[in-house]
């Protein structure tokens, strides 16, 4: 009998949303996945760039990985003027349009955080032809309304401390909507760890490892060493895909549509077993199935179908809108259904189920 699934525990996507974490600097959110994912799992450890890897024990059945990235995309001090204005350094990819005028978060090595603005120009005087481009990331500041350099120095403020947006949670005026920093891909961290939660006290054949990846967003390398770590057998990677339905966008993917297969990504093809696979559970769950196709951009799973022989590997998506901006939205109905249709395949997946995987490929033993 297919069972139902936990009500979603917000409080956990908050908590998510507003800690600070880039590349190389994800301690916050490996921290609440520690803490959320200890009761659930029966060991935890880490990778030597710093993914954390919960391991729920199944009975001799296969490996399987779910990975999500923890970092997001944000800044790194690399100058200070000595008039006491911040030079950025862009930690993946931004658009110049929707940087100015947003608040910033500067964390210090100790863990102080100081509020800053992106600087921005009045529109008065401006030359049109000057109005109509967009500048470059790197060529912002960060204002901190001090007087001078000393005062930044004052605060414990050093070249190469992290910069992030400073956003709040929120859930919008239908609450099914949910505003907040790092949804990309913060979002799919809480998909893992509420998987755990429904499995908890569940026996299962599949031996379950998450990984909360580090640096996707420069160059998808956290994956790449927590695959060599789990030698899975089969992987799913979780992350998000652009929505469609703004005025800007307007296409097939919308928020609040359920479930999406990614077919493939400009790095990554899903193995063609697995994908027959999710569609089986998604029709027997009676959720909604939709398919992606980005030609743009990849996943952890461009670096764990490529680990060792290679890894059987495909990637959920859930869409959100404006990715890589200081304010993402995301829908509870994709949350859930993405979670209902991870729950019951890690729960129900065998040896059997992976031999068809990789006969799909022409794989004979």
């Amino acid at each position: 009998m297919i069972k139902t699934i936990k009500e979603v525990d917000l409080d956990l996507l908050k908590r998510l949303s507003e800690a600070d974490a880039i590349g190389g600097c994800e301690r916050e959110v490996s921290r609440i996945v520690k803490e959320y994912g200890a009761p659930l799992v029966d060991e935890i450890q880490y990778d030597n760039l710093g993914s954390i890897l919960l391991n729920k024990k199944g009975q001799g059945g296969p490996r399987v990985m779910l990975s999500s990235h923890m970092d997001e995309v944000g800044f790194m001090v690399r100058q200070m003027t000595s008039d006491g204005y911040l030079k950025l350094l862009p930690i993946g990819g931004w658009w110049g349009h929707v940087m100015p005028a947003q608040e910033m978060t500067v964390t210090t090595t100790n863990g102080d955080k100081y509020i800053g603005v992106i600087g921005s120009r009045a529109p008065h005087g401006m030359p049109e032809d000057e109005k109509a481009k967009v500048m470059k990331p790197i060529d912002f500041y960060l204002d901190m309304g001090v007087q001078n350099q000393q005062e930044i120095e004052a605060l414990g403020i050093q070249i190469g401390d992290m910069i992030t947006p400073h956003v709040k949670f929120r859930q919008m005026n239908n609450p099914d909507y949910l505003m907040g920093k790092a949804w990309d891909d913060r979002v799919c961290v809480g998909v893992g760890l509420e998987v755990l939660r429904n499995l908890q006290g569940e026996n299962h054949e599949a031996d379950l490892y998450f990984a909360g990846s580090v640096q996707e967003e420069v160059g998808i390398r956290g994956a790449r060493t927590a695959a060599h770590f789990i030698r899975p057998d089969v992987a799913i990677a979780l992350d998000v895909t652009t929505a469609q339905d703004t005025p800007f966008d307007q296409g097939g993917i919308t928020l609040g549509g359920g479930s999406i297969l990614s077919v493939l990504d400009s790095l990554t093809i899903a193995n063609r077993g697995l994908l027959q696979h999710m569609e089986k559970i998604i029709k027997e769950l009676n959720l909604n199935i939709r398919y992606d196709f980005m030609t743009v951009g990849g996943t952890d799973a461009c670096n764990i179908h490529k680990a060792m022989d290679g890894i059987v590997t495909m990637t959920l998506s859930l869409p959100t809108r404006y990715m890589h901006s200081s304010r993402l939205l995301v829908h509870q109905e994709d949350y859930k259904q993405t979670i209902h249709l991870l729950t019951e395949f890690c729960r129900s997946l065998t040896w059997e189920d992976v031999d068809l995987f990789k006969e799909s490929m022409g794989i004979k033993e």
